[in-house]
């Protein structure tokens, strides 16, 4: 069966860490130069649930709360990833203002997003609880985790819970039910 092809895109404030996640979950190296991006698009296959899926990664340049929404960050996208740095409060407000944009431009209640507190390992410049993000994503009805693209802690799960997330809004996985019948 051939891969199925679901294009992502991860958006944030510039300095966040689009670049390290994408290039640690691809290529599974660190880089440390910072180079600010404008864009990338990078490839990997992953599997799950015996399927196999070629992502397409775009890693786009960094927001701010006053960029315009590029709309071809909405066409043929199948999921997001949300970024924000757990040492900066600028960075979290403004992924507030892209998750907004997103559903203007979408003209959707709900898009699948995985939101991302990343750089973890800088837990002693910490401003942004865990449970802050979590009840964001919460109101986002979206997956919440932490990471550190630098000791590439839960890299890769962000990729595979948004898959998993795609393919539930296209219909393709049923919720789980809580609810037993005996």
């Amino acid at each position: 069966m051939p891969p199925k092809q679901r294009k992502i895109a991860i958006m944030g404030y510039r300095s966040v860490g689009k670049s390290s996640l994408s290039i640690q979950f691809v290529e599974g190296q660190f880089v440390d130069s910072y180079d600010p991006t404008i864009e990338n698009i990078f490839t990997k296959t992953i599997r799950i649930n015996s399927q196999d899926y070629e992502l397409k990664v775009v890693d786009t340049a960094g927001h701010d709360e006053y960029s315009i929404f590029p709309s071809q960050y909405s066409i043929n996208v199948h999921g997001y990833v949300l970024v924000y740095s757990i040492t900066s409060l600028k960075s979290f407000e403004v992924v507030k203002t892209i998750h907004e944009k997103l559903l203007d431009i979408t003209g959707k209640s709900h898009v699948p997003v995985v939101l991302v507190g990343n750089k973890t390992d800088l837990h002693m410049e910490r401003t942004i609880t865990a449970d802050e993000g979590k009840r964001l994503a919460d109101e986002w009805r979206a997956i919440f985790l932490e990471t550190s693209a630098k000791q590439n802690a839960s890299v890769s799960d962000i990729f595979q819970l948004l898959v998993t997330e795609i393919e539930k809004a296209d219909g393709n996985i049923s919720e789980k039910s809580n609810c037993s019948i005996s």
